[in-house]
């Protein structure tokens, strides 16, 4: 199929302390839900550099921009000015700056390892890079088929649609699953990210642990390996289906309710699940860290993308924010460490909003613990 690709160019997210402002393709809302006392108790010590720079993962822009607003007006109530500029880019491109020292910390959907976990710890002056897991979402099957609003899928299925085995709306594997429903005799568009993407990553591994063989294990990574339609960017897929009648993506679920999405519901086993806060704060707490009583939070996903748990909803996406341990320049230290503490507790309020959930008080503790040992 031809490729397409939406949206605009993304650009940097540049805020001061006199304001903010926003712009690029996955732009969606930046209303913060701190509130006035949360910013005035901040932890937050405002201290080091002043201007600090982050960039990659489309699919936590909206939450960076509320992270970034609530920093700011804490540090106004201490009388300091700050200034951060995070750019959308995508998780690859993030993790590929952080590395060559082009910005002070990345944001991933997907743990940096490998050859790239290698040079980051050469960039932190041998220190270990971190992965810190501070917003988390579900991903949403978004759809456009008029007239069908309560659409289940299964992985299997699912695996298949994306894989191009399954071609049509009425194909008897989707009939199977939606007893009544008048599905039409419609081939199935097919959209998909274009760009190295954390959410592709996250969703092929789901895809690979949920389809019973159906998507293979192989077929995971950054780059999608499915049939369809590219589109770059979290906007660039969701305004794709918008515009797209029959089609599906996966996508963050706060693009898919810009865009007025109609989102499947997923069977794995004990029956169909809707996406929401309850249904993902309980695969988040049931998720866990890969190196139990590390600081690296990278998570083992696995489990959860397998689970057949009554109520859990196991689509979801965890953004990292990728940071040196030890290692950096002291003032440039200073302001990472400071501006996640702001994002982990005056910055959570309000994310449901934003189509994020905010971490459960479990969770949050660990996250806490690895902010506060950045050197």
């Amino acid at each position: 199929m031809k490729l397409i690709r939406h949206g605009a160019v993304v650009g940097a997210v540049a805020i001061s302390a006199f304001g903010l402002v926003a712009c690029g393709s996955d732009n969606n809302s930046t209303s913060s839900g701190a509130t006035g006392s949360a910013i005035a108790n901040s932890t937050a010590s405002c201290e080091g550099k002043a201007n600090l720079s982050g960039a990659g993962s489309s699919a936590q822009k909206n939450a960076m921009d509320a992270f970034t607003k609530a920093y700011i007006a804490a540090c106004q109530s201490k009388g300091k000015s700050v200034n951060v500029a995070y750019n959308a880019s995508g998780s690859g491109d993030g993790r590929s700056q952080f590395v060559n020292s082009q910005v002070d910390f990345a944001g991933s959907d997907s743990a940096i390892k490998e050859d790239q976990a290698v040079k980051a710890k050469q960039r932190c002056n041998g220190n270990e890079a971190w992965n810190i897991p501070l917003v988390f979402g579900p991903v949403a099957l978004a759809y456009n088929i008029e007239g069908v609003d309560n659409l289940v899928l299964n992985g299997e299925v699912t695996a298949k649609i994306f894989h191009g085995a399954v071609t049509k709306w009425n194909d008897p594997a989707i009939a199977a699953l939606n007893g009544g429903v008048a599905l039409p005799d419609k081939e199935i568009a097919v959209f998909s990210r274009s760009d190295s993407s954390g959410t592709t990553d996250n969703f092929q591994q789901y895809l690979a642990a949920s389809s019973k063989g159906a998507w293979p294990a192989a077929d995971t990574g950054s780059d999608f390996k499915g049939k369809g339609s590219g589109a770059k960017g979290s906007a660039g897929v969701a305004q794709a289906v918008a515009g797209t009648p029959y089609s599906i993506t996966y996508v963050e679920k706060s693009f898919a309710d810009q865009n007025k999405l109609t989102v499947a519901r997923i069977d794995s086993g004990s029956g169909p699940v809707a996406l929401s806060n309850d249904a993902v704060a309980k695969a988040i707490t049931a998720t866990k860290v890969k190196h139990e009583g590390s600081l690296d939070l990278a998570l083992d996903l696995k489990s959860t993308y397998a689970s057949s748990e009554a109520g859990v909803y196991p689509l979801i996406l965890a953004t990292y924010e990728v940071v040196c341990s030890k290692g950096y320049q002291p003032e440039v230290g200073s302001a990472v460490k400071s501006f996640l503490t702001s994002a982990v507790n005056e910055g959570q309020q309000g994310l449901d909003k934003l189509g994020y959930v905010p971490l459960p008080d479990a969770f949050k503790s660990k996250v806490v613990a690895s902010i506060n040992a950045i050197g």
